[in-house]
């Protein structure tokens, strides 16, 4: 099979977990075409983002204290992963090239004292530069060959929106199967750095957090893999956070639609846009655990088999969210009233994460995160409050709670049940949704609210009992 296989960060942390995944890819690569895209080492990251909000705040010993941490990390690392003497140094000669570099370009940011979408970029997909080479070389020490590539060196070409870029799929296709090809054919093992691609001028772009998973569904879709493996440190998609639900289950079975519902409700271990690539290629996705791979973990198909069409899946949950209930007598019936709200909201840059207006159309409730509470409160005032607004009402502290499933299409009694559930343990709901794609309920209950709401439905439907 050709398989592609992402770790997080999390899965690479240590020199003991880089040999573990060198030893695992070494397996498999007996029988299969591997193809490695990894995540930058845990934390990085966020040391390189602290880096970049250090230098806009002019803090020079901060951005020189955090550098060190990450170049020392580093060195560390290359040299209690390998063993061999010959791989260890021509690990760390190129780790040092990628280190000057590093240095030169926070110097460059300091002397400005700017930080622009395009620099943030380059900054920040360095953690990837990284990890590749060291998890490549630890691949090499196990007796494979192999080689680190970025996204921009195996060909990913995106569209130049800096932070959130998009993949011009048909060149990225070309590009990278015939360097993936050439690869195979000599028996090399690439490793990808994620998160990262190239625009058409080979300035370096970003995904957006979490884009790793979105790279490795973009190589994979273009390379025709059999199979792509999310490799992280969970066993798979759970039928609700095991920090609140003890006996919640791993979920065996789940389709592209579901999967793609529980990345947008809070399932941390997808970026939501990784299902894309998937979608018309029908590539099955397996959610794994890098620390326990004896489990298979969670399969993601496009249409799963009836024995996994449970009515409801799993009950997710976003916590610290805040509700703005916006009213206003000239709103009824006034057409173009929510594309005002929303509009508005939009420029300034705020995602709202759920809508629910009366028939009446007096008001229109929305929900926000906590973060962009105050933004999206004085944005409104200001430029719709005594137009079409009269008064903005505001909850803070919501969380929201998400049935997903696609079994619940067509199924008679689910809401009632949920409420029911609710309702026995006293929790008073204040929004309620529902997509006319009937594949998930959602309603907002207090933050202290949210662990008995999702025990209770989690007992409801029997979750503990699926597959």
């Amino acid at each position: 099979m050709r398989l592609v296989l992402k770790y997080g960060g999390t899965s690479i942390s240590t020199a003991k977990d880089i040999q573990a995944v060198a030893k695992h890819i070494y397996t498999l690569s007996k029988k299969h075409q591997i193809l490695v895209v990894c995540s930058a080492i845990s934390g990085t990251t966020d040391d390189l983002i602290e880096i970049s909000e250090s230098i806009k705040k002019e803090n020079k010993s901060k951005v020189k204290q955090l550098t060190s941490k990450i170049i020392d990390k580093h060195k560390q690392l290359a040299k209690q992963t390998i063993k061999k003497s010959d791989v260890r140094k021509n690990l760390l000669e190129k780790l040092d090239q990628d280190f000057t570099e590093l240095l030169a370009l926070i110097d460059g940011m300091v002397l400005l004292s700017e930080v622009t979408p395009r620099s943030m970029d380059y900054l920040i997909s360095l953690g990837e530069r990284l990890s590749i080479k060291l998890v490549s070389s630890a691949i090499n020490d196990s007796g494979k060959k192999s080689i680190s590539l970025t996204g921009k060196e195996v060909g990913i070409v995106t569209d130049s929106k800096f932070g959130e870029s998009k993949p011009l799929l048909d060149t990225t296709r070309l590009r990278v199967s015939k360097m993936v090809d050439t690869l195979f054919s000599k028996k090399i093992i690439p490793v990808v750095g994620g998160f990262a691609g190239a625009d058409q001028y080979g300035h370096v772009t970003t995904f957006g957090r979490g884009g790793s998973d979105y790279s490795a569904t973009i190589i994979g879709s273009c390379i025709k893999a059999d199979e792509i493996w999310l490799m992280s440190d969970v066993d798979g998609l759970m039928t609700a956070d095991p920090k609140i639900v003890k006996n919640a289950k791993l979920l065996k079975e789940v389709s592209y639609i579901e999967a793609i519902e529980m990345a947008m409700f809070g399932a941390k271990q997808i970026h939501p846009r990784t299902f894309e690539p998937l979608l018309t290629k029908k590539i099955p996705m397996k959610i794994r655990n890098s620390f326990n791979i004896k489990n298979e973990g969670t399969l993601v198909t496009a249409s799963t088999s009836l024995s996994a069409k449970n009515t409801v899946k799993c009950v997710s949950n976003i916590p610290n969210n805040a509700l703005i209930d916006i009213q206003g007598g000239s709103m009824v019936g006034t057409p173009g009233t929510a594309a005002k709200i929303f509009t508005t909201l939009a420029k300034a840059g705020i995602n709202v994460m759920m809508i629910s207006q009366n028939p009446s159309e007096s008001s229109i409730t929305i929900v926000v995160k906590n973060t962009d509470l105050d933004k999206a409160v004085s944005t409104l005032e200001m430029e719709l409050l005594g137009k079409i607004i009269k008064k903005l009402e505001v909850t803070t502290n919501v969380s929201i709670i998400a049935l997903i499933g696609s079994g619940m299409r067509g199924t008679v009694g689910v809401a009632s049940k949920v409420f029911g559930a609710i309702e026995k343990n006293k929790v008073n709901v204040t929004m309620i949704t529902q997509g006319s794609s009937e594949l998930n309920l959602a309603f907002v209950v207090k933050n202290s609210d949210t662990n008995t709401a999702v025990q209770a439905i989690h007992d409801a439907f029997a979750l503990d009992k699926i597959n």
